[in-house]
């Protein structure tokens, strides 16, 4: 189950670190606007709110990075921390932006926690 866990919170960290590049680099080009389903002129316009969000995302993948290569018990408290950080996140994000965010952000955090309470 160690491994499982694992590699659900390696790829939740993989997935946040995509959102930051996507909300820091590229919000302005096509896979941002895809995602955001701005205009040239909107997108233009909360590039700087979406940098910010794409810094606070790296942060969640920096911390699940963290908890993958520290030791017990500072590993295990990080990946708890973090990925309990993602699910609010991705819960606030679904009630006031997006309901999307529930299935790309909220259920992999929250099968990553899962497995990570589970192989303690």
């Amino acid at each position: 189950m160690r491994i499982t866990a694992d590699v659900l919170v390696g790829l939740v960290a993989a997935l946040h670190a995509y959102f930051l590049v996507l909300e820091m680099f590229l919000w302005e080009r096509a896979p941002g606007r895809k995602l955001s389903g701005f205009d040239a002129e909107l997108a233009r316009a909360t590039a700087p709110l979406a940098a910010n969000q794409g810094l606070y995302n790296g942060f969640l993948a920096a911390g699940l990075v963290w908890g993958l290569i520290a030791g017990e018990p500072t590993g295990f408290q990080a990946q708890v921390f973090f990925l309990s950080c993602v699910i609010v996140a991705g819960l606030y994000g679904a009630a006031t932006a997006n309901r999307r965010i529930l299935i790309a952000q909220t259920l992999p955090g929250a099968l990553a926690l899962g497995a990570v309470l589970l192989a303690r």
